[in-house]
């Protein structure tokens, strides 16, 4: 059967095909969470900025280029807008299938941490030094595996429709598999992200729908190990320092505790309006340690006042609101519980990144999501935006 005017119907196929691609294309850039996407990208931009104005002088850190800091920020940005696109081409629902081999991937990155190609960088022996000056720290890899893990492990039956909820053998298999790297983390030592995945365990739980007798164990053991480990001393001593820091803003404020001191000098300086990009005092002047990665927010508070970290603030809650609306409204308990876990990471270590430069939390050497300074942490948060993305776009069309 040929078409009118002597054309065969095998000829319209391949235009008929393209359309059907770019149909879905299209479909797929109008599902996407704009207002999550838009708002990680404010906010590495931001960072870009904040970043430059810490590292342009710092001519120990930068080698004499004013812009090295800002240009590798920004490079890492690319790079994990790159991997948020990666990750949702394939699909939160192929990575389900490939989790096992993340997971023992994850396993052998942290374990190389603990041999002689690790090195220790603020007291944490937490990276691999690659080359070229860059630097891989694998834990904050492990925050995104210990999500798909217990998600794929809890949601397997409920998903399958043979259980409501997961059954306590699960709910133990799932925390096995969690407290696996987490040990491992704990011997580098580096507790901040071991808090930070003790809290995506605890939001993954509730997520799963799992007995509150486990979440309540699991806040009971929480807090018995860290008694025991205090007790043990397993912990090194700039750890204690901070604590005891925390616990007492005057000890030492020329010692473990000028840090702090320093980051609320900072913020407090700023006022309303702020001092302006490039001219706050204690940025310029290099009083507040590490100000390109965990103090970051210090120059926000100095330079943008209190309008610019504000900012930050309402940009993060957007990117946790978006989040929590992914999580709610997708059909399968997989998508939720990876959602949740998600979220629960972002939140806490939002709020204890910014806590730690106000004096209401212990420093524990956590970046601040977007817009600190850092290679691994940048590509596991635009990862993780790369799985709310599919989580979204591919849940089924309501009416």
């Amino acid at each position: 059967m040929t078409a009118p005017h002597g054309f065969s119907v095998s000829r319209y196929a391949p235009e008929r095909g393209t359309l059907a691609k770019l149909a879905a294309r299209d479909s797929v850039v109008r599902r996407l969470d704009w207002p999550i996407l838009l708002s990680a990208l404010a906010l590495s931009f931001i960072g870009a900025l904040l970043v430059w104005s810490a590292t342009r002088g710092r001519t120990e850190l930068n080698n004499g280029d004013p812009y090295y800091f800002l240009f590798r920020h920004v490079l890492n940005t690319g790079i994990g807008v790159a991997l948020m696109i990666g990750t949702i081409w394939l699909g939160h629902r192929t990575l389900r299938g490939a989790v096992p081999v993340l997971y023992g991937l994850s396993i052998v990155l942290i374990l190389a941490v603990l041999t002689p190609l690790g090195a220790t960088i603020n007291g944490a022996h937490a990276w691999i030094v690659v080359g070229g000056g860059f630097s891989l720290q694998p834990s904050e890899f492990v925050k995104i595996t210990i999500i798909l893990v217990m998600a794929m492990l809890l949601a397997a039956k409920v998903d399958a429709g043979d259980q409501i909820h997961p059954d306590h053998r699960t709910v133990a298999k799932a925390l096995t598999l969690a407290a696996l790297p987490m040990g491992i983390v704990m011997l580098m030592p580096d507790l901040g992200s071991v808090m930070v995945m003790a809290v995506i365990v605890l939001g993954v739980l509730l997520a799963s729908g799992a007995s509150n007798r486990w979440v309540l164990g699991l806040i009971g053991a929480g807090i018995g190990g860290a008694v025991l480990v205090t007790a043990l001393g397993m912990l090194d001593e700039y750890q204690i320092n901070r604590f005891a820091a925390f616990a007492n803003p005057d000890l030492d404020p020329a010692g473990v505790g000028y840090n702090t001191n320093q980051a609320r000098i900072a913020i407090g300086s700023g006022g309303l309006l702020g001092a302006g990009l490039f001219k706050g005092s204690q940025t310029t002047g290099q009083f507040v340690p590490e100000q390109q990665t965990d103090f970051v927010f210090t120059v926000a508070g100095e330079e943008l006042g209190f309008v610019g970290a504000g900012l930050i603030l309402v940009l993060l809650g957007v990117v946790l609101w978006r989040a929590c609306r992914i999580a709610r409204e997708t059909t399968e308990l997989y998508g939720t519980v990876v959602a949740a876990g998600i979220i629960a990471w972002f939140a806490f270590q939002s709020f204890e990144n910014i806590g730690m430069t106000l004096g209401i939390m212990p420093v524990a050497g956590l970046p601040l999501p977007f817009v600190s300074y850092g290679g691994s942490s940048m590509f596991a948060v635009w990862v993780a935006i790369g799985l709310l993305q599919s989580i979204r776009v591919q849940r089924p069309m309501t009416a």
